[in-house]
Order: structure tokens, then sequence, then C-alpha cells
């Protein structure tokens, strides 16, 4: 056996030394006689003979890649491309779902077009306003920010980018918009953007409530009168009034109207400002929108909130502590059969006026049964409608080096991205061509929604609050939170302990002082 043994190395060194004098290559055909040496060993050979051969093949790719001609054309476009960055964080768009969906969303842009590099930037929204704050400072701001409300992009006024010429050089398209949207982004700062996701006001309203009292129900179609008591009426805040008095009912089955009506025990109410409880809510709603300062800088600033908007409030609060009252207070509000603030979802309300972002928050009522139905708003003190439309869009950066690109990006965005976002998102395009998705989510969750509810929301694109009631104000955070408090006055303190007239005053004069502090 060692005989045997020895004759085959002494073969195969000579076979060795043949091939080294001919040129042959001993790197690559030693290791393939090296197993040879025991009858064991070549058993188990071809199992370790595999894996090399699958090593290489990647070890073969760089070979390929290094051919002078394939590796100029793989990554000589990328050098050229524009780098833009998406930074997400202000608003919605940081949970996991949505996260997933713009990665789809950058992939796809990045593979439409090889001009463009689009590089996602993901921020969690507790401190997004921080770091956007500190890249912009540094002189790095990210292109392009979204999705992004009003209250989110007041943190950064005067740092967005007039897109007006740019959409114009394009040539894109904004017709596809109710034209009221595309107005209600012009600023003082200019076209600070485009529709994208947008959130209509309409009357919620219970059907099954306005029959138990033969009431009729709200119109549905704007410029529609009301049938009450027989006659026609305008569908005016004044008539809202009388329809919520006779649908709030007390533990004895009387409604605000009647005699010996009490108030300590509502069971209904006709109304309830759900989550709509800011000063410049039901001001925007019944007065109508209006920029509520003047100035140009600090020391020079001065609140011009109206007297409508003085007696919008005004009507909430007697709404609540009125002799006929169709509200009830916060500290009711806030039990668990009124839903702990969810009023409308406890199946306790007639009617709320809120944006359609609503629909979010109704699982128990639905769970329960009942049913709702949108209406149009009332019209306004002087005549007119006035809605509200809550929405998210995308802005650029003022500051950044390539408008042109970034605009790009943000049309994409709007449009073809409109498709994968807007889902996960939960928002109602503004482009009417991508609502119907939208709406087959919403009526397969509310299968009593009604095409005539539907196009209730959708009429209310046409009345949005310009400027929003959300608007910009100097040190804006301060400014929001101090008519946050006055009207949490409203809701929780009774006549005897408030006098209106002073405290708005108060308000008017602590907003000046405010908008000046520096």
């Amino acid at each position: 056996m060692r005989t045997k043994r020895f004759l085959l190395l002494l073969l195969a060194l000579i076979l060795g030394l043949a091939l080294v004098a001919c040129g042959g290559d001993t790197a690559t055909e030693e290791p393939a006689e090296e197993p040879a040496t025991t009858e064991e060993e070549t058993a188990e050979e071809p199992m370790e003979e595999e894996v090399p051969a699958e090593e290489e093949a990647p070890a073969e790719e760089p070979m390929e890649e290094e051919a002078p001609a394939e590796e100029p054309a793989a990554e000589e476009p990328a050098s050229d491309k524009v780098q833009i960055r998406w930074f997400v964080g202000l608003g919605t768009g940081t949970n996991a779902e949505q996260v997933a969906t713009q990665e789809e969303v950058v992939a796809d842009f990045n593979a439409s077009q090889d001009e463009i590099e689009l590089v996602l930037e993901i921020v969690p929204n507790d401190s997004a306003v921080q770091t956007l704050s500190t890249q912009i400072a540094s002189g790095n701001g990210p292109d392009v920010i979204g999705p992004v409300g009003w209250t989110g992009s007041n943190s950064f006024f005067g740092q967005w980018l007039d897109i007006g010429p740019l959409v114009d050089a394009s040539g894109f398209d904004t017709s596809v918009f109710d034209p009221a949207l595309v107005d209600s982004y012009q600023t003082e700062e200019g076209q600070v953007g485009l529709p994208f996701a947008v959130f209509p006001a309409a009357v919620y309203f219970q059907p099954a409530l306005f029959d138990e009292v033969g009431l009729a129900y709200p119109p549905q179609n704007y410029g529609d009168m009301y049938e009450l008591d027989g006659e026609e009426v305008e569908w005016n805040w004044d008539t809202f009034s009388e329809v919520a008095r006779r649908l709030t009912i007390d533990i004895n089955g009387l409604n605000s109207t009647e005699e010996g009506f009490d108030r300590t025990q509502i069971q209904q109410v006709g109304y309830q400002p759900q989550w709509q409880t800011h000063t410049n809510y039901m001001a925007s709603y019944r007065a109508g929108a209006t920029k509520i300062y003047e100035g140009e800088e600090a020391g020079s600033y001065v609140s011009t909130m109206p007297e409508s908007w003085k007696e919008a409030n005004r009507w909430v609060y007697d709404a609540i502590w009125g002799e006929q009252p169709f509200a009830v207070p916060a500290a009711v509000t806030g039990a668990a059969e009124w839903g702990s603030g969810n009023v409308f979802n406890s199946g306790r309300a007639a009617m709320i006026v809120t944006p359609l972002w609503y629909t979010c928050c109704l699982g128990e009522f639905a769970e329960a049964g009942l049913e709702f139905q949108a209406g149009i708003l009332p019209v306004g003190d002087d005549g007119e409608y006035h809605g509200r439309v809550d929405a998210d869009t995308f802005r650029i950066w003022s500051g950044t080096e390539h408008p042109e690109e970034a605009y790009a990006v943000l049309q994409y965005l709007i449009t073809d991205g409109a498709d994968k976002l807007l889902p996960v998102y939960g928002a109602l395009p503004a482009i009417p061509d991508k609502r119907e998705a939208f709406w087959t989510v919403q009526t397969e969750r509310y299968p009593f929604l009604s095409p005539e509810s539907i196009a209730v929301f959708e009429a209310g694109l046409s009345y949005p609050d310009a400027p929003s009631a959300e608007q910009y104000q100097p040190n804006y955070p301060e400014a929001w939170a101090r008519g946050q408090t006055f009207f949490d006055l409203l809701l929780n303190t009774a006549p005897d302990q408030l006098d209106y007239d002073a405290e708005w005053d108060q308000l008017v004069t602590d907003l000046e002082a405010i908008y000046n502090r520096q």
C-alpha cells in the first residue's frame, strides 16, 4: 500500500514538473490532485469541490465588471445624478407601513428617470422640528419636506420656496385640482405647495336621532334650503342652532326648548364641538377665514381678529351655557359614557362639524349598529359658506441648490407617487381621478355611507379656509396655545365665573404681546 502511494505521488510530481515546463497553471491544477492521496478522502472530495465552485461565481463577477466596456456604463450615470433629499417627520409618514411604502416610491422614482437620485430621510416626529431646524441653520437643509400640514409648516415660516414659477415652467396642469385648493396654498411667501392629501369638513349627523324627533336631515347639496316646521328656511347657523336644541334631550325626554328641561341631566346633545376645540376653528366655520395679524417684524405686530370671530366663539359658549343649551361642558364629555371625549362615537351627539379625517375614529359607533351621514355646512353670518379643509402636502426648502429637480420630485409625489402614498396616509386625494380607492376603504368600513354623503365631502373642497385656521402667527407655538387656552375656558367655565368680553379682550392683548416677543 505504501509502495502504491509512493508511486502515485512520484507520478504526480513528474506530471506537475512537466506542466510547469509547458507553461501550465499549478495554482489551479494542484488542488484538484491533492485529494487523491487516500481512498477515503477521494470519496468525500466531490462535496468539498462544489463549495469552491459556488464561491467562485461571485469572484468572477468583479472580473467581468472590470472590463472597460461595462464598468463605465454602470457607474457614469450615477455620478451625474443630482441628489434630492426627502425629509419625512414633520407630519405623518413615520410608522413602519408608511416608511416601507415611501421606500417603494423612492425606488419607483429613481427607476423612472436617470437624472435625479431621491434619498429618503425619516426622522421621529417628536424630534423632527429640532432636527430640521439644525439642518437649515447649518445650511444643509433637505430639498423636499412632507407630508406636512399647516401647523408643521409654521415652525419654518419664511423658509419655503415659492414654487409658482416652477409650476408654470413645467407646464403642469393645475386644473386637475379644485381651484380653491390651489389658491389656498398662495400665501405671502408665494405658492408654497400644491394640493395632495385633503380632509374637507362637513356636518356629520345621525339620521336615526332626527327620525326620533321628526326633523328633516341637514341638506346634502350646497345651496339647498332646509325644511323646518313645514317651511323652507336657509340652512344657516341660526337654523342649525334651532335644530340642535330640539335634538338635545334630557333624562325625562324633554328637549332644551321645552319647559322643565333639566340641563343637569342631558342624555343627548344636538351638537358638540368634536375635536374642533380652538378659537380659530369655530371662527373659520361661522365667520370665515381671515388673516389675524398684521406687521412685518417684532415690535410692529398687532392682532386683527375681527369682531365676527369673537361672536362666532360666543356662539359656542352659548351652546354650552345658554338658556337653551345644545352642547355640554368638557367635564361631561370626559366621562366614559360620553366616549371619553369622543362624543359622536358614543352615539350621544346628533351633529358635529369636523373634517373628513374623523372617519378614523368611529369604530365603536359602527360596532354598535349606529349610522352617520354627511350634510353641508351652514351658511355663515355674512351669507357665504365657510368651510375648513385640513390638508397635507410637500414643500421645498427655499435654500435648496436644486429647485428644478426638487420640484420634479414634488410633482411626482403628488401625482404618480400618490397612488401608493395616499392609501397609507389615509387621506382623500386632491386629484379626483385617484379617489375611488379611498372611498372603497371608507364604504367597506362604513357600508351605510351614502353616495350623497360622499358627494357632500367632496363638495366641501370648494370651501377651504384660506388662510387656514392653523395659519402662521408670529411665535406660532405660543400664540396657538393661547388660543387653545381661551377655548378651554369656554368649555369649562360657567357664566357666573367668566366675563366673556373681558376674556376676549385679554386674549387679543396677550396675542399681541406674544407676537412681539423677541
